[in-house]
């Protein structure tokens, strides 16, 4: 399961799905301008979610 974690405060999360009980994968979506942004999503229903946020900021995940 990925894990999320806090730059700032080192506070981390790990999430699943709550459909398919599947660990959420980190991913990236590109928006219609062109902006990238990170994303969790589900391998088995492919539902998304903003990735979560600490500290004013986006949560980062190590990709393995």
């Amino acid at each position: 399961m990925n894990t999320y974690e806090c730059k700032k405060c080192g506070m981390s999360v790990n999430a699943q799905c709550g459909k398919c009980d599947l660990p959420l994968e980190n991913a990236h979506l590109t928006l219609d301008n062109g902006v990238v942004v990170q994303i969790s999503q589900c391998p088995g229903c492919s539902g998304k979610i903003k990735s979560p946020q600490c500290c004013g900021a986006d949560m980062n995940c190590e990709l393995n």
